[in-house]
Formats: structure tokens, C-alpha cells, sequence
């Protein structure tokens, strides 16, 4: 391959991953906890949409316990972008670890 090949399969490369990125915020993951009385939606690029919250997960006298539910989920929903958006880039990528990229 000669260095003009080399340049050109990185620009597109590049617009490859910046059209994925674009198209990030247009995959949705959702998650729950407490066996789905707190349910969260997210976008592969990291923006929770919505959070539901069964009216039977409210108890006043044991705030902490929806605290606790709603915590997991988010962080279950955030973990499941993330890894969403990394198959994204690694398929583009095509297995190359391109630090940075996420």
C-alpha cells in the first residue's frame, strides 16, 4: 500500500466515526432495577431520555430504597450506551484499540 492509499482509507475512517457519533444520539437503551419499578432510557451518546418510577417503589419512610433503584439504574442504563457506542466504533475501527475514540 502506498502512503496515498494509507491517507485515504484514514479520512474515511474518520467520516466513518464521525457519522457513527452523529447517529449516537438517535440509539436509545433502557434499563431497570427492582424488577422494573424504576425504569430509565438513555441515548448512546450518553443522555438520559426518561425515568419512570412505579408509584409503589415510593415509600416515604424508606427513601433511601428508591434512591438505591433509581442509582442502579442509571448506572445499568449508562453502562449499556457505553458499550453500544464502543461496538459503534469497533466496528469501524475494525478491531484497532484507537485510544480516545470513547
Amino acid at each position: 500500500m502506498d502512503m496515498q492509499q494509507i491517507m485515504e482509507q484514514a479520512r474515511l475512517m474518520q467520516q466513518q466515526l464521525a457519522d457513527a457519533q452523529d447517529s449516537m444520539g438517535d440509539i436509545t437503551v433502557t434499563a431497570s432495577a427492582g424488577g422494573g419499578m424504576v425504569k430509565v432510557a438513555a441515548t448512546a451518546d450518553m443522555k438520559l431520555t426518561s425515568v419512570e418510577i412505579d408509584p409503589e417503589a415510593v415509600d416515604p419512610d424508606d427513601i433511601g430504597m428508591l434512591e438505591d433503584l433509581v442509582l442502579t439504574a442509571v448506572n445499568a442504563v449508562l453502562e449499556k450506551a457505553n458499550q453500544v457506542a464502543n461496538d459503534q466504533v469497533a466496528g469501524i475501527a475494525g478491531g484497532l484499540n484507537i485510544p480516545g475514540l470513547f
